[in-house]
């Protein structure tokens, strides 16, 4: 056996060598492979989060601007939060089963006539928010009242709508504010569903900048149903503002029939070659910062900015066509903000194939979920209208804006008021929001359950024994 004690070498034939002695050099050198084998590490640690940095952005972009697809024209909502079809029941309230419900469709004596309200006050002229507004609230409950989602049977619903006209019927002095506010009450003491869930199921309609702030106990009685709204922001003459984006939906104004049907629109839109203007601005000033500095920028640069003095009587009065003919003369529709946030002009731009922009801070846009509004329109902050402004908006290429223009006309039919059985329409939109907002177990303070499922009151009294006129929660 081989003493391993042996201070004898061992031989291991072609891989035996004899140690050389470490000199300076040799220490200089290894400390030399240290320092620079320390830094050519950070660089590339450095190069290789930035390359990932850079990559994380550019999915991130690519997931939000592909939320919703374009197959063959018809827009794909996304399966994620929303499912892989609709399959919502909503329960549309008739006007003769509530007591009360009339008065705020038609006014304390019937005299509202639907039809005024189609029409708006001011007949065809749509420029004018308040009969844009009239004419969604109409048109939103005969086309759910048409729907497919629609459902005769209350215990299969997932959603109640309440129709109401109070913005027409207020309008045309049907009601007045306090008449609105103690009717609504009355309503909503009638309704047995409404007090089970508190009014988390059901759907209210507030179509004008003044939101829900039409009926004045909103945040009493109401605070915990769906609004659908076009305006997402009251706080410049409320305390608080009634929108709130985790349960409230943000709907599309109304634009003008004639500029949506399908086929040939009224007027039809230019070549950006033929267009007289950089930008234009269809509306009358109203005392509002914004609106007044477009106006002084247009006498400034009347070659590039359009702000026509608008006339709503008389000879030289504006009506649709004229309206049309002169925003399609642009190739960019400026959108400040007016009463409220929203503006219909956006909406009436992507019609005339008018690049939108939007000049109103806190405006909120519908189906932002799904829409990158990024590709297809514009934001610039309000506090910055000048000549800096027409300046960006003179350095973007033609081809840039064409590309702006043709991505939104495909997404354009989503501000259009069609039945959801059209392959893309603002309803379908709604409903795909109304379903994603929908909870199948709801209840309230005044809410509870019992062992076999069943739902009784504070009084342990069975739900289908509820009995109007009821507490609210």
């Amino acid at each position: 056996m081989a003493n391993l004690s042996s201070s004898k070498p061992r031989n291991f034939g072609a891989y035996s060598y004899s140690a050389a002695p470490c000199t300076r050099t040799h220490q200089i050198g290894a400390l030399f492979l240290v320092v620079s084998t320390f830094f050519v590490t950070r660089l590339f640690d450095q190069w290789s989060s930035e390359s990932n940095s850079v990559t994380a952005s550019i999915d991130i972009q690519r997931t939000y601007s592909s939320g919703i697809t374009i197959d063959n024209g018809v827009p794909q909502w996304p399966e994620r939060g929303y499912g892989s079809h609709l399959s919502l029941k909503i329960y549309v309230y008739n006007e003769n089963e509530i007591d009360g419900l009339k008065e705020l469709m038609y006014g304390r004596d019937g005299s509202v006539k639907t039809a005024a309200c189609l029409k708006g006050q001011w007949g065809s002229q749509v420029t004018d928010l308040t009969s844009s507004s009239t004419i969604i609230l109409v048109k939103i409950h005969k086309l759910l009242m048409e729907s497919k989602f629609r459902t005769s049977k209350k215990e299969e619903a997932d959603l109640f709508f309440v129709p109401a006209y109070v913005k027409c019927v207020r309008m045309l002095g049907g009601l007045n504010d306090k008449e609105i506010n103690q009717t609504y009450v009355k309503v909503l003491s009638q309704m047995p569903y409404f007090r089970r869930s508190g009014g988390r199921d059901h759907i209210f309609v507030f179509p004008s900048g003044a939101g829900a702030h039409l009926f004045r106990s909103w945040s009493t009685f109401i605070n915990r149903s769906v609004i659908l709204t076009p305006e997402g922001d009251r706080t410049d003459k409320k305390d608080t503002t009634a929108f709130n984006t985790w349960k409230d939906i943000i709907i599309p104004g109304n634009v003008d029939d004639a500029m949506t049907k399908n086929g040939q629109p009224d007027v039809q839109p230019l070549p950006l070659s033929k267009r007289k203007y950089l930008a234009n601005y269809l509306g009358r000033a109203q005392g509002k910062a914004g609106r007044l500095k477009l106006i002084d920028l247009s006498k400034q640069y009347p070659d590039k900015l359009e702000c026509p003095d608008l006339k709503f009587s008389g000879t030289e009065k504006f009506g649709r066509t004229t309206y049309f003919e002169h925003l399609r003369n642009a190739k960019f529709c400026l959108a400040p903000r007016g009463e409220s946030s929203w503006t219909l002009r956006f909406y009436e731009s992507f019609f005339v194939e008018c690049v939108p922009v939007l000049l109103s801070d806190h405006a909120e846009l519908p189906f932002q979920n799904v829409i990158d509004y990024a590709q297809v329109s514009i934001k610039w902050p309000s506090s910055r209208i000048g000549s800096e402004l027409l300046d960006y908006l003179t350095s973007i290429p033609d081809t840039d804006i064409e590309g702006m223009i043709a991505r939104g006309r495909k997404i354009r039919c989503l501000f259009v008021y069609g039945p959801d059985s059209a392959p893309c329409s603002a309803v379908k939109g709604i409903l795909w929001e109304l379903q994603r907002k929908a909870r199948r177990f709801q209840q309230s303070t005044e809410t509870f359950w019992l062992h076999n499922g069943s739902f009784v009151n504070r009084e342990l009294v069975h739900f289908s024994s509820w009995r109007p006129p009821m507490p609210l929660p």
